[in-house]
């Protein structure tokens, strides 16, 4: 998989930095052979008298491959720095787009949390896995060189070689796999240290971390758990270290043992000065040759073991999907939204947070939701939108299951706008136009919706009106205050060109001059529109063609203000509760 993604991001690249490093494989037994026949030249020089007549072109030569063999070097260097910017960027998109194809469902697994933790860092890491499959072909291609020259010579020469370095291979193979298996239990521990270290140093908890003391709790935790990670990181390197020195010691004594052969047989006459050298500078090669192998397979056999998190990762499925065969989703819709005896419980919770809930929304009406905390109000907006599916039951827009719609269609004709919307540290044209980010929404229409929404009001005091940058995050930024930022996501769905629109508490940050004002233009802002409001505020839904009281999952009551109160329910209860605390 990953070489495939190395290839993907960029066959040019790949194929450049595999021709550097296989022209450089070969130089190493090429300089060698130059150099044999200088020193050969030289020995005979001394004894005879006679040079060569090509001996100067020999030291050209020479000289020309070690030219060659820096400027491979750069060049390689450079392809490889080329490919990990393609191979970060491009594995990134991937991970980012795999991310966004899951449900809701996925997101709020806390196991998942752990795959996708590990699949970001694999997708900026894994890049020295890439080149060190590319340094395995160079040292590859080298060692096979240079081991036949030595085998040439002496095949046992070889054997003793290799021989050396296998308890290495093994031994650093056995690490690696401890070493993943410590990164694994690790996970949970080190997403709980990354958010301590947000949890400590960030805008939205800096006020409690000043009024509660919080502070040295916080670095207490921190460093209590990063203590633990340091000190079994450093349990298993001592023991890597020891290891591997013993085995490194073995491979040495085994190297130079080879060496003090050939310097025997050149002492006896059996070997000439020129194949002292070059045999020399093989079995050196050869020695750090194989070891760099074996070392580069240790590496990616360890990179591999988490090269399996990515591979995990991409093997998630999302359980909310269109079918192969989903049909478009109508426009305009006609008779409007069905809940067909709808029941639904979370993932791994068993109590019903729905239960055989029965509602008809009709096209054109503005329903509005109220009842308690955790009733089920926004659980019965994500299974609208189809952020879920129903544990039993089915939802019905215009006659036909919303799981028969295309999905990325049937949330085109939604906008919504959630209690906890997002606050995105871009600017503030951006800010709106996600709400219609695919068709690029232009000035006219944003200011428009901005408008609708109050937010343009907010906008224009800022000093670079649309253009100004918002958050804190990034050098320039504006924040807002909550009310602010509740006109800008507001704006967000009066741009959308949706049928439905669903504001989950849409003025719970806003002041009551403002909430006013947004609400005088509810009925034109949902003309034509099917509208689904969720809000405490009873000043708020009795505004609504039709209030829908929520109880335990299920429909408790439901029609008009005015019936409601008069009815002397719960809604009456609660709308009684509100109002005397104005009195």
């Amino acid at each position: 998989m990953l070489l495939r993604l190395a290839w993907e991001c960029g066959p040019g690249v790949v194929s450049a930095a595999l021709a550097c490093r296989l022209t450089g494989a070969l130089l190493p037994v090429a300089m060698l052979g130059v150099a044999k026949a200088i020193l050969d030249a030289v020995q005979v020089r001394f004894t005879s008298g006679v040079l060569r007549d090509d001996f100067w072109w020999l030291v050209g030569a020479e000289c020309a491959l070690a030219i060659a063999g820096a400027i491979l070097g750069r060049l390689g260097g450079f392809f490889d720095a080329l490919m990990a910017d393609r191979f970060a960027r491009h594995v990134s998109v991937r991970v980012m787009a795999h991310a966004a194809s899951l449900d809701l469902a996925t997101y709020e697994n806390p196991l998942f949390h752990d795959v996708l933790e590990r699949a970001r860092v694999q997708a900026t890491d894994r890049i020295g896995m890439v080149q060190a499959f590319g340094a395995l072909i160079q040292q590859t291609v080298t060692v096979v060189t240079l081991s036949a020259a030595i085998v040439y010579f002496s095949p046992w020469l070889l054997v003793v070689l290799v021989a050396a370095v296998v308890p290495t291979f093994i031994g650093e193979s056995h690490y690696a796999f401890l070493g993943y298996e410590l990164g694994l239990r690790q996970t949970p521990t080190r997403r709980a240290l990354d958010y301590l270290r947000v949890l400590g140093s960030s805008k939205e908890s800096a006020k409690e971390l000043k009024l509660f003391g919080l502070a040295p709790f916080v670095m207490r935790e921190y460093t209590r758990m990063s203590d633990d990670i340091y000190s079994q990181n450093v349990a298993l390197a001592r023991r890597r270290l020891w290891a591997g020195a013993l085995l490194s010691a073995f491979s040495t004594g085994s190297y130079f043992a080879a060496y003090a052969y050939v310097i025997y047989l050149t002492v006896n006459g059996d070997l000439s000065w020129g194949s002292l050298q070059f045999l020399a500078g093989a079995i050196g090669g050869a020695s750090g040759g194989i070891q760099s192998l074996f070392g580069t397979f240790g590496s990616i056999a360890d990179q591999s073991l988490f090269l399996t998190d990515l591979a995990t990762f991409f093997a998630v499925r999302p359980t909310v999907q269109s079918r192969p065969d989903g049909v478009p989703a109508p426009r305009p819709m006609r008779d409007g939204v069905v809940f067909d005896n709808v029941s639904f419980a979370y993932p791994g919770a068993k109590r019903l947070v729905i239960d055989g809930l029965k509602l008809r929304i009709s096209a054109g009406e503005r329903i509005a939701l109220v009842g308690g905390n955790g009733q089920g109000k926004t659980t019965l907006v994500k299974l609208l939108t189809r952020l879920y599916d129903p544990t039993n039951g089915r939802i019905l827009l215009d006659g036909v299951d919303l799981r028969d719609y295309r999905l990325d269609d049937l949330h085109r004709e939604f906008g919504v706008i959630f209690q906890d919307f997002m606050r995105y540290d871009m600017t503030a044209r951006q800010n709106i136009a996600v709400g219609r980010i695919n068709d690029m929404p232009d000035h006219a229409d944003v200011e428009l919706a901005a408008r609708q929404s109050l937010a343009h009001e907010v906008v224009s005091r800022l000093p670079l009106g649309y253009d100004q940058l918002l958050g804190r995050r990034f050098d320039g930024g504006v924040d807002l205050s909550g009310g602010e930022w509740q006109k800008v996501a507001l704006a967000r769905a009066y741009l959308r060109d949706a049928q439905l629109l669903v504001l989950d508490e849409p003025t719970a940050a806003l002041d009551a001059h403002a909430e006013f004002e947004v609400f005088q233009r509810f009925s034109e802002l949902t003309a034509g529109k099917t509208a689904l409001l969720i809000s405490h505020r009873f000043s708020t839904v009795r505004m609504a063609d039709r209030i829908v009281v929520l109880s335990d999952g299920r429909i408790a009551e439901q029609g008009t203000h005015a019936h409601l109160v008069a009815h002397g329910g719960g809604y009456a209860e609660m709308f009684e509760l509100q109002a005397s605390s104005y009195r």
